[in-house]
């Protein structure tokens, strides 16, 4: 699946996941997120900070700069092509 999507239409899509996420767990962060980032009748979202930190985050995906990968300590030695993210208790 190679399709391009338009930056509202991936928004609404990362919505959508979210609401499935929600429905299933009930998590209250996820509640609250969602309602802030509900779309109001104008098309935008009910907190507008949502959209631009949307914005940057499509911008820094779109240069690359955004590192999803995931590796365990034991895979770690196991695949050296993928960087290892290590959660910091530093800000």
């Amino acid at each position: 699946m190679n399709e391009l999507i338009s930056t509202k239409q991936a928004y609404l899509a990362m919505y959508s996941f979210l609401e499935e996420l929600y429905s299933k767990y009930e998590f209250d962060q996820l509640g609250g997120l969602l309602g802030s980032m509900s779309l109001l009748p104008d098309g935008s979202p009910a907190d507008q900070a949502m959209w631009c930190d949307w914005l940057k985050c499509v911008e820094k995906s779109k240069s690359e700069q955004v590192e999803a990968g995931i590796c365990l300590d034991s895979m770690s030695q196991l695949n050296t092509d993928v960087p290892c993210i290590r959660k910091s208790n530093q800000p």
